[in-house]
């Protein structure tokens, strides 16, 4: 049940309790009930989250504003759901070289976060976001995964697969993903290839296998063919991180001209955390942290990136002394990188620190602790492409 359902429930239990005292300790008691269970149910201890889910993917990035589509379905934990969803993308195309199967884990973690979908932009469904309009299939075809897999290789209606893209073995993955999904943003499929490649060794999906199809879509040399060719994915990695230790609060001010001041930002992001997070941002840590600050769009892609837009004035390697309401971000190994908000007191607001989706505070340390990431540093809350 969810946290609005419980909530509504216990409010109704507590307005029913006009007609007498008993009436009235039960209505109390039944609020007091409820709010144990959320206490209980949606505040997880631990974590689940890996550091993989610290990347942003598509519009959210720029987008701050959580869309409700974007949490995957309930059943089951999103990390396992992913490697289920790998494994049956790497059964269906284990005739094609393992090149194949990269693009496609790739395009898939990019549309769906490899999450068999029921829902998406307009009418798009299902691992890869096709869409029945468009002539992939009907929904329940569609959301079938080996169904969906197969359409994304070979095509679907007038549709063309990945075998049909000439030279896909010696294009760039993400130019290959590219011309099968006809994306608004072509620019963020290479970003996933890092994640997935660890995905895969996880999962034990070989990824340089040769395949006993060779695909129709040209012959590779053998130094493509594999899927094994060097990583097209950015260094995320900047000089002068720091190696570890506690975070203690800075002095440093700012006159800067975001929507939100330093103190009406914190208030926000601790109102909108635990308890009164709403779900949907699944990595979508950049988007975050816009929003805390007012802005309705990062302009920037990944979060990484936006260390680097920042003036190298502003930026603070490796220091560990950030001011309350800076933005803290870490290497995690992947593309994206990942991007908080220090409150003050070794405390940071992120999303998917406790649970996917939803935004918690935890300590500035988590990060490295827990996801095993490198701190880069820190920069005041400048936004030099929000709007």
């Amino acid at each position: 049940m969810a946290q609005d359902d419980l909530t509504q429930i216990a409010m109704r239990a507590a307005g029913v309790a006009k007609k007498g005292l008993m009436l009235k300790l039960g209505a109390v008691a039944a609020v007091l009930f409820f709010v144990g269970l959320l206490l209980l149910g949606a505040m997880p201890m631990g974590s689940s989250a890996e550091a993989s889910t610290c990347e942003d993917t598509g519009p959210g990035t720029g987008a701050a504003a959580p869309d409700s589509n974007n949490s995957p379905p309930a059943q089951g934990s999103v990390h396992n759901q992913q490697l289920t969803n790998a494994k049956a993308i790497a059964k269906a195309s284990q005739k094609l070289p393992g090149r194949a199967t990269l693009i496609a884990l790739m395009t898939a973690m990019q549309e769906s976060s490899l999450i068999n979908r029921p829902d998406g932009h307009l009418d798009s469904v299902g691992l890869f976001q096709q869409r029945p309009s468009m002539d992939w299939g009907t929904k329940a075809q569609i959301m079938d995964p080996e169904f969906a897999i197969a359409s994304f290789l070979y095509g679907r209606g007038t549709n063309k697969g990945l075998v049909d893209v000439p030279n896909w073995q010696t294009k760039p993955p993400g130019d290959v993903a590219q011309a099968v999904q006809g994306s608004a943003h072509p620019e963020l499929y290479a970003g996933r290839e890092s994640e997935v490649r660890a995905l895969a060794k996880e999962a034990g999906i070989d990824l340089s296998h040769g395949g006993t199809d060779p695909g129709s879509g040209g012959t590779a040399d053998s130094g493509t063919a594999s899927g094994a060719e060097p990583s097209q994915c950015a260094d995320s990695a900047t000089d002068g991180s720091s190696a570890g230790g506690t975070f203690t609060d800075g002095t440093a001010t700012w006159q800067l001209n975001n929507p939100r001041s330093v103190k009406d930002a914190i208030a926000w992001a601790r109102h909108h955390s635990g308890l009164m997070s709403t779900n949907g941002w699944y990595r979508r840590c950049l988007a975050f942290v816009a929003n805390v600050y007012g802005w309705n769009f990062s302009g920037v892609t990944y979060a990484i990136d936006h260390y680097k837009v920042v003036p190298a004035d502003m930026r603070h390697d490796g220091d560990r002394n950030p001011p309350p309401g800076a933005l803290m971000y870490w290497d995690t190994g992947h593309r994206a990188g990942h991007i908080a908000v220090y409150l003050g007191n070794g405390e940071i607001v992120s999303n998917d620190v406790k649970r996917p989706g939803y935004i918690d505070i935890v300590k500035a340390d988590f990060i490295e602790k827990n996801w095993k990431a490198k701190y880069v540093g820190w920069t005041p809350p400048y936004f030099p492409k929000a709007g």
